[in-house]
């Protein structure tokens, strides 16, 4: 005979396994929406000469304009994310996308240089807080040792999204031209939004407080935790984050900016055969991404500190991506060139999974949204400073080969300090601790 606790204890294992499944069908999801969100970026480092050719830019100005998608980025970051802590989920993410759509749209025509800029300002600023949302979203669905999975998961999309992005959408510009390529986007764009409203949670406007998707109450093993927003600003962990992911989008603003014209006028291959080789780094990153986020989870089960499997982990991939900067940057064109160039751009994308979940590991659920925009505000800055900046360089060298040597040089040995120094700055085990003592503090102030 079957008990009535038995009967329960099946029904909630039959829950948890379909909460568990259309948890990760919003990873998959979050995954495609990450994947148009790297893909816009790359389209016009794929598109940048016939782009040059059409308008009549510089090296300078052409570095500018890459640069421009990330002026008001951070702006965005902050101001989108404390606003989407408003919002649920499903219509955040719904909203991101129609305005990206609608940032798009003006390049599917011929247009001016001025036009060309004021979209890409556009989207970077609504592209701004999409990190710090799929990152809280996964955080209110899986437990801290599934975490970095789930979110490198994700981030895989950064690294899926050019490498699907880069032969593609080079067929269509060689094919038609760059103005089809956006095309090409907006309309992705327009088929996600149906699908996601379809099928993520039929959610009010307004989020509702502590409730994730389905309904059910958010675990929130955090949620002791009460300290005025500021105060989390001021942790050395958060300054370990912030040093980590600038050294990854230093790496990631160029990938995505430079890397197809530097392969064409520094390393001297053809556009179609720069569309080619432009998906390998991005084949490994996804391979390096996932296997980074397992790793840290299993660094977590055997019992390691999340400093360990957070802070060091994340630097030893930066220092490893700096260094191979350094020697592609010595070395003459050829195979094992090329392996390094690989190795230097495939490791971006661990300090936005691995270390943003170390973030999550003693961050309030109601404070995350917000603290990762802020994150992302200040990372942002790689994406103004490095692309035009490496413009400036290839423009006033030499030669364009001696342009790409210099900066990218210089890029990997910035990589390299920063890793190291934000690896260890991340410390989430002390970072709990001290946000423990200021909640005590402040509980015992307001009981006087």
């Amino acid at each position: 005979m079957v008990t009535t606790q038995s009967r329960e204890r099946d029904i909630g294992q039959r829950s948890k396994g379909a909460v568990d499944r259309r948890a990760w069908g919003i990873v998959l999801f979050l995954f495609l929406f990450f994947t148009l969100n790297f893909a816009d970026k790359a389209a016009v480092g794929l598109a940048s000469k016939p782009i040059r050719d059409e308008l009549g830019l510089t090296a300078g100005q052409y570095g500018l304009l890459s640069s421009a998608f990330f002026w008001l980025f951070a702006i965005g970051a902050v101001t989108l994310s404390a606003a989407l802590r408003k919002i649920s989920y499903t219509w955040g993410a719904a909203l991101l996308m129609v305005t990206w759509i609608v940032s798009m749209a003006p390049l599917t025509i011929p247009t001016s240089f001025g036009v060309l800029i004021a979209c890409r300002i556009a989207l970077g600023f609504f592209e701004g807080p999409a990190h710090a949302l799929c990152q809280s979203i996964v955080a209110d669905r899986f437990a801290p040792d599934k975490r970095a999975t789930a979110g490198a998961v994700v981030n895989a999309g950064s690294s899926v999204g050019p490498l699907i992005a880069a032969p593609t959408l080079t067929w269509v510009i060689l094919t038609w031209s760059w103005h089809a390529a956006f095309a090409v986007l907006v309309v992705s764009g327009v088929v996600w939004l149906i699908g996601w409203l379809w099928y993520s949670d039929r959610l009010p406007f307004r989020r509702p407080e502590s409730a994730i998707g389905d309904g059910t109450k958010v675990d929130d093993p955090n949620g002791d935790i009460v300290v005025p927003f500021h105060r989390l600003l001021m942790l050395r962990s958060f300054w370990g984050l912030v040093l980590l992911s600038f050294a990854g989008y230093l790496i990631s603003s160029l990938k995505v900016s430079w890397l197809p014209a530097y392969m064409n006028e520094g390393l001297g291959y053809s556009a179609s055969t720069v569309g080619t080789l432009v998906t390998i780094p991005y084949v490994v990153a996804v391979v390096v991404l996932l296997s980074a986020g397992m790793l840290s989870g299993r660094l977590l089960r055997a019992g390691r500190s999340s400093r360990v499997a957070r802070g060091y982990l994340t630097g030893a991939f930066l220092l490893f991506g700096g260094l191979s900067m350094i020697v592609f940057s010595q070395l003459e064109p050829g195979p094992v060139q090329l392996v390094f160039v690989v190795c230097a751009f495939a490791v971006n994308s661990v300090a936005f999974s691995v270390a943003f979940a170390g973030a999550s590991d003693f961050l309030p659920a109601h404070q995350r949204v917000a603290f990762f925009g802020c994150i992302i505000a200040a990372y942002s800055v790689a994406g103004i400073v490095a692309p035009y900046a490496l413009g400036l360089i290839v423009e006033r060298a030499a030669s364009a080969a001696a342009g790409y040597s210099t900066g990218f040089m210089f890029v990997g040995a910035v990589v390299c300090v920063l890793g190291i120094v934000g690896g260890v700055m991340l410390n989430p085990e002390r970072a709990r601790a001290q946000l423990e003592r200021m909640t005590a503090e402040y509980a015992s102030r307001e009981g006087r």
